[in-house]
């Protein structure tokens, strides 16, 4: 298998589809995806997926993600966070940090939100985002989405009318952190927004094994970028492992079942160098390892989707996607 995963710590400013198509230029990769989108505004872990590895977004993006967030109380925005326009204000002089922590409660484990216009989210067939842009409100239907842990680290009282709280924030796929700064303004009835966001840890990758984007342009400089890309069966380190005999990978690599019971659900068969030839998973019997996405050679996934795997192409770029996925 060709390709791996370079986790990039991206800087504020460029678009998630910027920061991948920048990367997968500087790696000479065919093509790149990456595994959770970060809004303009946000930094921290972006995992890009390049070449063959593409194929595993479809499991990379169902991890959960850790933010450090900052939430400003005394203005709501159009975007619910510091990019957009002011929509609304309030004295946040009456907030300290005892109401902010007796809040989280209500908005953590399964909660619904609703995606901001400013999103990527389809509705209709058209993105959110291009009819917010044309002045229009679309109606969007509540989304049940699980926050696993809400913090409150750090209170900053009410100066020139703005009073901030540092969040840690750990959740699952389809969270907007955003939406969770309005909707904890709301509940303390004092219009909030996001004012920084930071992700930490995006399913097994964390910001202690991200590479700046300037760090990445000076190792493609020097030759040495493939020395940080995680390889494709180290990326699905979460998933349980069979090794294969010679004879089993060449059965998997043309699509077919090999005799060996699956450890799990979904599991990573991997050569006997330790390189990922398929994640397979339990045929209907129990007693047959089936490929679900082959790694080397044909991959009967691409038959059935007209040879263009799930998640191959990144985001289009200017969505205000962010969320954690």
């Amino acid at each position: 298998m060709t390709g791996g995963v370079l986790v990039v710590d991206k800087p504020a400013g460029p678009t998630s589809f910027e920061v991948v198509d920048r990367v997968r230029r500087l790696a000479g990769a065919r093509k790149a995806g990456h595994t959770g989108t970060l809004d303009p505004m946000a930094t921290g872990v972006l995992a890009v997926c390049l070449d063959e590895a593409v194929k595993l977004q479809q499991w990379l993006t169902e991890g959960d993600k850790s933010y450090e967030a900052t939430v400003a109380f005394g203005s709501a925005t159009d975007t619910e966070d510091a990019e957009g326009r002011v929509v609304a204000t309030g004295d946040p002089g009456g907030l300290d940090a005892d109401r902010v922590r007796a809040a989280l409660p209500a908005l953590t484990g399964w909660i619904e939100q609703v995606p901001p216009m400013f999103s990527a989210v389809r509705v209709g067939g058209r993105r959110l985002h291009a009819a917010a842009r044309a002045g229009e409100a679309v109606h969007r239907a509540p989304r049940r989405v699980v926050v696993h842990a809400l913090r409150l680290d750090g209170w900053e009282p009410a100066r020139d009318g703005i009073a901030r709280a540092r969040l840690t924030v750990r959740c699952g796929k389809g969270t907007y952190v955003r939406t969770l700064a309005a909707s904890l303004g709301a509940a303390l009835g004092v219009p909030a927004h996001l004012e920084a966001l930071r992700r930490t840890a995006a399913g097994p990758f964390t910001l202690e094994g991200a590479v700046p984007l300037a760090e990445v342009e000076a190792l493609a400089r020097a030759g040495a970028l493939a020395s940080r890309v995680v390889p494709p069966a180290a990326a699905l380190v979460g998933m349980p492992e069979v090794r294969l005999a010679p004879e089993e990978v060449q059965a998997l690599v043309h699509g077919r079942q090999v005799a060996r019971r699956a450890p799990a659900s979904l599991c990573r068969a991997l050569d006997g160098d330790g390189r990922l030839v398929a994640v397979c998973g339990p045929d209907r019997t129990g007693e047959r390892l089936a490929p679900l996405r082959v790694f080397a050679g044909r991959d009967p996934g691409e038959d059935r989707r007209g040879g263009e795997p799930d998640g191959r192409r990144p985001p289009a770029a200017g969505g205000r996607d962010g969320r954690s996925r």
